[in-house]
């Protein structure tokens, strides 16, 4: 009359439930995303993402140094200009606001984290794509490979330990890895972009960017119907050098998470994006979780994915959690 099998003895106790965890979250896992705006003295707050700020260059430095003291992982960095135009030229300029702010944190943390750099144009083109345009508006694949070799050079000498080609261009982790090696920086790594899909969850962050768009990306990111292609993606990537590889969003796409976990022979990122978190962070403003527990819930799940890294912008909360 009673049951043989009882799961609930390796439930009893938070001792019992930790020594039997099979899923971990560490600081080292947390990667945090990171916006400078251009010409700022002070922090903006983003309306969309509560918490979340674009930095001046000075508080820039100082939540790096904040995420390093806290153990988190790494950085990724995106830059916001004052000024744009139609081939994105501020990601390529020396002097442009990414490329400035690359220096800056690599002079206050060194080599104590791992700096990484968004190597795209959307935030520096007046249209907002990923590329430059041809003459029938259509984003041009190959005119824009040439920009993010040089790009990918621009940022490594600034500083970035790693460059992460988030625009979905056909072949550009070759382009950049050649480029980068031609240059001497053969230590750079590249964190690809890999399963990007197209997705609504993005809207935060086009306020976080100070975005331009028109129109939409649907013609180089991922339909989000489909998951095959997320593994010729993956195959492409390696082939051509890249030494990570991520899936960007996250929480709605654990399932194409798991797949390149399960097939990929490097460390897998995952993205828990803008929309994802401002989700969270509305719940728990109008009371309806609890907003601690979701957050790691949510990390616990993506690392349970397959996810060896994960960017999020709870990444300095959470490892402070963690420490504590």
């Amino acid at each position: 009359m009673f049951p043989t099998q009882r799961p609930r003895r390796l439930r009893a106790t938070p001792a019992m439930r930790r020594l039997v965890a099979e899923t971990e979250v560490r600081p080292r896992n947390l990667i945090l995303p990171m916006f400078v705006l251009e010409g700022v003295s002070e922090p903006v707050p983003i309306q969309a993402m509560p918490g979340v700020v674009q930095h001046s260059r000075e508080s820039l430095r100082k939540a790096a140094a904040e995420a390093v003291a806290a153990g988190v992982g790494g950085l990724m960095l995106f830059g916001v200009p004052t000024e744009k135009d139609a081939t994105g030229s501020g990601g390529v300029d020396p002097d442009g606001i990414l490329n400035v702010a690359l220096a800056d944190v690599r002079s206050e943390v060194g080599d104590s984290i791992v700096i990484m750099s968004d190597l795209c144009l959307d935030e520096f083109t007046d249209h907002g794509h990923c590329g430059v345009l041809d003459d029938s508006g259509a984003v041009d694949n190959d005119a824009t490979l040439a920009i993010y070799a040089e790009m990918g050079v621009a940022q490594a000498r600034a500083g970035a330990h790693v460059v992460g080609p988030s625009g979905m261009m056909d072949g550009q982790v070759g382009v950049i890895r050649e480029a980068l090696d031609a240059a001497g920086y053969t230590d750079t790594a590249i964190l690809a972009y890999t399963a990007k899909y197209t997705s609504a969850f993005y809207g935060p962050f086009r306020e976080a960017v100070q975005s331009s768009l028109t129109g939409d990306r649907k013609t180089y990111q991922q339909d989000h119907a489909n998951s095959r292609e997320a593994l010729r993606e993956l195959a492409l990537d390696l082939e051509e050098g890249a030494d990570m590889v991520m899936v960007k969003p996250a929480m709605a796409y654990l399932d194409i998470l798991r797949t390149i976990a399960d097939h990929a022979d490097v460390p897998v990122s995952a993205y828990q994006i803008s929309g994802e978190y401002s989700m969270i962070e509305a719940a728990a403003a109008n009371g309806w979780i609890d907003r601690d527990r979701a957050v790691m819930e949510t990390l616990t799940s993506i690392r349970r994915a397959g996810a060896d890294q994960i960017l999020t912008y709870y990444a300095t909360e959470a490892a402070t959690w963690l420490q504590s």
